[in-house]
C-alpha cells in the first residue's frame, strides 16, 4: 500500500510540473532576425588576435598543439626576416589550422597560450556539410587589424 501511495505521489509531482510548464508562456529566439546573447565566459570558434600594431601575436611556440587533447591542431612556423614582419617575435605561424571536427572547445589552446594569442570567439555557426569545410585556416581566424587614428 506504501509503494502505491509513493508512485502516485510522483505521478502527481510530475504532472503538476508538466502542467506548469505548459501553461507558462514560451520564450521564443528569433535567430536570423537579432543575434543571440552569449555570456562572456562562451567558448565560440576560434580567433587569433593581433597586437597594438596589427602584428600577429602568435609565435608558433607549439604550446596550444600540445595542450590539446584531441590533437586538433596543427602549425607549421616560419622565421621572422628583416624585410618581412608578420609577428613580433623571431618566429610566426605560417600554417595554424584548427579542425573543428575534432576539437572539443575545451579551451586548454587558449589556457597554454603565453602570448594571448588564441582566444575564443563567440562565433557559432560552424555547421557544414561537407568535413573538408570544418578545417579552419589561419586567414579565417586572424582577426582583422583596424588602425587607430593617432
Amino acid at each position: 500500500m506504501r509503494d502505491i501511495l509513493g508512485a502516485a505521489a510522483a505521478l502527481a509531482k510530475g504532472m503538476s510540473v508538466t502542467l506548469a510548464e505548459m501553461l507558462s508562456p514560451t520564450v521564443t529566439e528569433v535567430y536570423p532576425d537579432e543575434p543571440p546573447k552569449f555570456q562572456e565566459r562562451y567558448r565560440g570558434a576560434h580567433v587569433l588576435e593581433r597586437d597594438e600594431n596589427g602584428l600577429e601575436k602568435c609565435v608558433a611556440c607549439f604550446l596550444c598543439a600540445a595542450a590539446c587533447p584531441s590533437n586538433c591542431i596543427y602549425i607549421e612556423a616560419a622565421e621572422n626576416t628583416g624585410a618581412v614582419r608578420i609577428s613580433g617575435a623571431d618566429r610566426f605561424a605560417q600554417v595554424y589550422n584548427i579542425d573543428y571536427n575534432r576539437c572539443i572547445f575545451c579551451g586548454y589552446c587558449v589556457e597554454a597560450c603565453p602570448t594571448d594569442a588564441i582566444t575564443h570567439g563567440h562565433g557559432f555557426e560552424l555547421a557544414g556539410y561537407h568535413t573538408a569545410t570544418l578545417i579552419c585556416r589561419k586567414e579565417q581566424m586572424l582577426r582583422p587589424w583596424l588602425a587607430t587614428p593617432s
